[in-house]
């Protein structure tokens, strides 16, 4: 009954993420058309592709994988630095999210199965994707990284140190995937390992599975997916170690954040597990953009 009741909040973080992306990925597309073409048809083609894949692994459901592509297309657009360097974008992070939660998923499944906490087998629902994902399809927008230029940008002597002044702020986006990754490893791995898990607000013992529970083994799992996804993504988009450091922070932030909405507002029937999700990976992404601010302000 909870969830039906909570669930108009899964509804509009998929239509808000859905019009952003949508809209942001015409208009990229638009402009690269104009010279480049071939840098619209790969980026569709490379995200469909993915799309399929996670779909034939029963990753995610048909409609989560279409929600999937249109986030990557758009995360892509938003990175590609070259015409010439398709790969080396946002769809290497994105592709390390989708293989790090899928391996976790299935990890010691039977296990899951038991505790009547496994996924659903048909894959995540398009809300899901939506929740995850979101945020760092926004967070990698050029009007939202101009305006993170506008405001920390000035004066800092990180743009020195990397061949795209921008780079760096794509970080911002950067936490919102370590985070996503580290949420769902740590949940899995956690449930599958066993290990008493512990209330993170009362320290108190609890079942697996439960809404703000934490144990040692989920937690150094997810904070090893947040390091990867960070290290990855920092790769693709030629950023430095300042930009690893502040994407991965982010992302084990959020993961903390995740649990301590568990324990308060979700147990108290206030927000369902998608709002937990967006916020979370928000929370990460603000995390990464405190921490650029005090970059900007020290260099």
């Amino acid at each position: 009954m909870l969830s039906r009741k909570l669930k108009w909040q899964s509804i509009v973080v998929l239509v808000a993420v859905l019009e952003v992306t949508s809209v942001t990925a015409f208009f990229q597309a638009l402009e690269w058309m104009g010279n480049y073409p071939e840098v619209v048809v790969w980026c569709f083609a490379l995200s469909g592709a993915l799309g399929i894949v996670a779909w034939r692994m029963r990753s995610a459901t048909g409609a989560a994988a279409l929600m999937g592509s249109l986030i990557t297309v758009n995360v892509m657009l938003s990175t590609v630095n070259s015409p010439r360097d398709l790969v080396r974008t946002g769809l290497l992070p994105i592709l390390a999210v989708v293989l790090a939660t899928s391996w976790a998923t299935r990890f010691r499944r039977e296990r899951k199965g038991r505790l009547k906490t496994a996924e659903d087998p048909r894959g995540r629902s398009a809300m899901q994707v939506a929740a995850n994902l979101g945020m760092a399809a926004i967070a990698a927008e050029p009007a939202v990284q101009a305006w993170m230029m506008k405001h920390y940008g000035h004066g800092s002597s990180i743009d020195t140190r990397i061949s795209t002044t921008s780079t760096i702020f794509l970080s911002v986006a950067l936490a919102a995937l370590a985070e996503a990754a580290a949420d769902t490893v740590s949940s899995e791995v956690g449930q599958a390992l066993g290990g008493q898990p512990r209330m993170l607000t009362t320290g108190k013992s609890v079942e697996p599975g439960t809404d703000g529970a934490v144990s040692l083994a989920g937690t150094g799992a997810g904070a090893l997916a947040a390091f990867l996804v960070a290290a990855v993504g920092t790769i693709a988009l030629h950023g430095g170690w300042q930009m690893a450091a502040i994407a991965c922070a982010g992302g084990v932030f959020g993961l903390f954040f995740d649990s301590l909405l568990g324990a308060t507002l979700e147990r108290w029937g206030w927000l369902n597990n998608d709002a937990v999700n967006f916020l979370s990976t928000a929370s990460a992404a603000g995390f990464a953009l405190l921490l650029l601010a005090h970059s900007s302000t020290v260099s």
